[in-house]
């Protein structure tokens, strides 16, 4: 084994190179701190200093001695877990001396190598947008309710947001903005239930507060869905204690989550107590642009308290959804006298006073319930909440969600050899995935999942084409929760009727922006942070949403093999779009051409044409192929489901046959921009407008991945330049396969040159600033296609990291991004191991990144488990039936329970 032991020392660090198990012979480094940069930025020489040695482990001679963690050093005063930055920097498990004298070398690396893959920690405070979006990344939830992972001592400011989400509960409020009244609809902000803290000798009760804290380790266990949060805490009257915090949702029983609180006087003895609250006094203030707006939206209608037990009941201000939050406290231990329950206008709280003594652990749980009239309609929820609360513990919370992750973990789990940051981060993402949709598959809920989440208030915690990145995950794993996550849409389908109609088309028009109802929440206005003026928005004009639902259904149906659902429910929504398709088109008799105007793409810089008076933008490249897309579906469908069954839906969707005769003339005759050398226009008109000089923006303002907002502060305006904020043109290549769009590209007509593809790629890839985090997603997946590892790499590793380093400075603090962690899933085993499930046929072309070794997934197609081995010359399938696939464009057949082995 190839190692580096670190000696850390005041000013410097002496570094041991060895190539055999830390044994002689040695070649030395040394590293000298620069006294004028941060620790971080000293320890990336130690990068530097070792490029090009291959290293597989880092040994600590001097740690610290920490309970929470080995690998925590001191420098200059201050504190480091060195461990979690070197494994971050140089990808390598790091142990401490005093684990490798004790369990040997190979060991101690092995079960650094296997933790780290299983955890995401956090050592020390911080503050303000980095800690926001530290909390979002440590939320707990499962998919019924979100817990953004704070300190459950904190309230919510400038540096804590304890906020708490529940999936469908959205509430409209208008507020007053100089003189235009605007209406804002959120993801409420539910009562914070997780407040718990503590007090000494009945003192005032510990706040977070940085001058009481020696340190702070959080660490979220993936594996076993549960945040531990580890604190030294010394009061400013002497008091030491360690106070631990395990956090966990139920993921059976989805209306509960418990916490456990454990304390241990180090210097003192005498009384503890432990305030326990539900807090009411809430507002939705995650996110600062929306704080000109009036963000308070619910009413406490009742509270009440009997043994243990403490209620707040409550009701959101204009949808009327009602709620009740119960909690429960109890402690491992003889207590002082009984709870005190003390409530003011929006406060509940429980008092429980403990006589402690020094060294000893006290531990105290608190279980929460909640339920909404959304879903206890044959029931009001305060009786809901009781029942459960009265069976409700730490312990049987524990037991129904670590036999739930365990089950999960073995469905879906993606196992990468030889890479532990993309390891860790890949099932960061799985983790988050079920946090945000797992009590969907219940079919209790009436939800679909938001942009971001149950994981902050960014985007309003509204529904948008980002489903598109997550959906297929979720065919392939969970099927249930994908039809349910479709019944959404398909529930706002009159909706979407009704929107089409008051913008003058026909069949179903699907809102950009969707939560409650279905109908449109996007705004007409937006407050532009740079300049803090309105802006229009005509981001309502992304119809394309429509055509994300139906490559959902459509891919939906594919994987999971689902003929019923097409029957009942999925060719009534594909209908319907299309014929809102139909109504949009114009024809030009004399070019014999139909165009689509009006239309926003998914680039969002271009919102309609300079000078124009007319919104929109002509024949949108991604949207006119999608279009067409959808009505060879159509097409199709027709000729393989039963004649009655596709005419009784047909009549039911308003579809005639003068309408089908149509759907075929347009998906031969719709027009795109192409120019002379195979470049495919954005849209009609683009190569009319001028290019821009990134660089000299670049050097002006660094960041210009929202080049839009600083365009428009300099009086400016993107519409006016060939510029994108994410891939657009080029999606089709995402979402359907090359030959599928070179199908569609031949069927209108166009007829392109040689190696176009690898041309478009570069052209679009020059004019795109990447200011949305689905960009490099896309655009890792068109250079692997196009055969450019290197390049996709660098996209996906960036986009793997995008939350986790939050990249785009700080809308991390405002929700995770579930658009980007389902689709780099995707993107590992539909490209990376090549496993293309998502067609008729299952298809496999392996094109594994040189830095892993292997790769291990299992997938759910069509009601039979696959699993598959993937590593740089070997393909291993297994099934539970009998199959033919296409490996490498060649037939293999597969035998039931049987592994089959390619060499390649």
């Amino acid at each position: 084994m190839r190692t580096i032991a670190l000696n850390v020392m005041q000013e410097s660090i002496e570094i041991a190179y060895s190539t055999n198990n830390n044994e002689p012979p040695f070649r030395q480094f040394m590293i000298t701190y620069n006294p004028d940069q941060a620790i971080g930025n000293n320890l990336e020489k130690t990068k530097v200093v070792l490029a090009g040695l291959p290293i597989d482990a880092a040994i600590l001679t001097n740690s610290l001695e920490y309970d929470f963690s080995d690998t925590v050093i001191g420098i200059n005063h201050q504190r480091i877990d060195i461990g979690l930055a070197l494994t971050n920097m140089l990808n390598i498990p790091v142990v401490c001396q005093r684990d490798v004298e004790e369990n040997g070398l190979k060991a101690a690396a092995e079960k650094k190598r296997r933790y780290n893959e299983w955890h995401l920690d956090y050592y020390g405070e911080y503050q303000k947008k980095r800690n926001y979006g530290q909390e979002a990344m440590l939320t707990v939830g499962n998919g019924y309710l979100g817990l953004r992972g704070a300190y459950v001592e904190a309230r919510a400011d400038d540096d804590n947001y304890p906020g708490t989400y529940v999936a469908g509960v959205y509430n409209q409020l208008t507020t007053k903005i100089g003189d235009r009244d605007v209406t804002n609809e959120d993801l409420v902000n539910m009562p914070n239930a997780q407040f718990l803290t503590f007090g000494v000798d009945h003192q005032p009760p510990f706040k977070i507060v940085s001058r009481d804290i020696q340190d702070i380790y959080r660490s979220l266990d993936l594996k076993h869905g549960t945040l531990t949060t580890m604190m030294r805490v010394q009061l400013s009257t002497g008091h030491v204690l360690n106070v631990t915090t395990t956090k966990m949702a139920n993921m059976q029983d989805w209306h509960q989550y418990a916490i456990k609180y454990t304390l241990t006087p180090v210097n003192f003895s005498g009384s503890i107590q432990i305030y326990s609250e539900i807090d009411g006094d809430v507002t939705n203030g995650n996110v600062d642009r929306y704080q000109d707006f009036d963000q308070h939206h619910i009413d406490i209608t009742g509270m009440s308290a009997h043994g243990n037990e403490m209620y707040l009941a409550g009701e959101t201000k204009t949808s009327h959804i009602e709620f009740t939050v119960g909690a429960n406290l109890s402690s491992d231990q003889p207590t002082d006298g009984e709870i005190q329950v003390t409530n003011d206008d929006k406060h509940i709280r429980q008092v429980l006073s403990t006589e402690v003594t020094a060294g000893q652990t006290y531990a105290y749980t608190k279980n929460v319930v909640i339920y909404t009239s959304l879903e206890t309609t044959e029931e009001q929820p305060m009786a809901a909440a009781s029942e459960a609360l009265g069976k409700a513990s730490f312990k049987q919370t524990k037991k129904q969600s670590l036999a739930y992750w365990k089950s999960t973990w073995d469905n879906f789990d993606i196992q990468i050899d030889n890479d532990i940051t993309s390891q860790k981060l890949t099932r960061v993402n799985l983790f988050h995935t079920m946090v945000s949709a797992a009590a969907n598959e219940s079919g209790e809920l009436d939800a679909s999942v938001g942009a971001r989440g149950l994981h902050g208030e960014a985007y309003r915690g509204h529904v948008f084409w980002d489903e598109m990145f997550v959906l297929p995950f979720y065919s392939l794993h969970f099927p249930k929760l994908a039809k349910q996550l479709l019944l959404y849409r398909y529930r706002r389908l009159d909706a979407a009727k009704d929107y089409a109609k008051s913008e003058n088309y026909d069949g179903a028009m699907y809102p950009w922006q969707s939560g409650e109802t279905g109908d449109e929440q996007s705004q007409f206005v937006h407050l532009n942070p740079i300049t803090h003026t309105w802006d229009p928005d005509n981001s309502r004009l992304q119809r394309h949403v429509s055509l994300a639902i139906a490559y959902n259904i459509v891919t939906y149906v594919n994987v999971a093999g689902d003929k019923k659902f097409m029957r009942q429910y999925g060719l009534e929504m594909l209908l319907n779009i299309a014929k809102f398709w139909l109504s949009t088109v114009t024809f030009d008799k004399k070019a014999d051409r139909y165009s689509i105007p009006h239309v926003m793409g998914p680039d969002e810089f271009h919102e309609n044409y300079p000078n124009s008076d007319e919104p929109g933008l002509t024949n949108n490249a991604y949207t006119n192929i999608m279009v067409a897309w959808l009505f060879n579906v159509l097409s199709t469908l027709r000729k393989e489901m039963k004649a009655a069954d596709f005419k009784a839906i047909a009549e039911k969707s308003a579809f005639d046959e003068k309408s089908l005769t149509k759907m075929t003339d347009v998906s031969h005759k719709l027009k795109l921009d192409i120019n002379d050398n195979g470049i495919i226009g954005q849209f009609e008109g683009y190569f009319k407008l001028p290019s821009m000089n990134f660089d000299n923006y670049r050097r002006k303002y660094g960041d210009i991945s929202r080049i839009d907002r600083i365009l428009k502060a300099e009086g400016k305006t993107p519409d006016a330049y060939q510029v994108a904020k994410q891939a657009d043109t080029l999606m089709p290549y995402y979402t359907l396969s090359i030959d599928e769009v070179g199908h569609i590209l031949g069927q209108l007509g166009y007829q392109l040159p040689k190696e176009y593809l690898t041309k478009n790629i570069q052209y679009y890839l020059n004019r795109t600033t990447h200011g949305s985090t689905l960009s490099r997603i896309v655009y890792s997946v068109l250079t692997e296609m196009d055969d450019n590892m290197d390049q996709s790499w660098s996209l996906f590793s960036t986009a793997l990291f995008s939350d986790y380093y939050d990249i785009q400075g700080g809308t991390t603090a405002e929700g995770i991004h579930l658009g980007v962690m389902g689709a780099t899933l995707m993107i590992e085993t539909r490209n990376y191991g090549g496993v293309d499930s998502l067609g008729p046929q299952l298809e496999i072309h392996p094109h594994l990144p040189a830095k892993w070794q292997r790769l291990h997934f299992k997938q759910l197609i069509r009601g039979h488990w696959f699993e598959f081995t993937i590593t740089h010359h070997q393909i291993s399938v297994k099934t539970d039936v009998k199959a033919t696939i296409q490996v490498l464009g060649q037939p293999v057949a597969l035998t039931p329970d049987q592994e089959t082995v390619c060499d390649y």
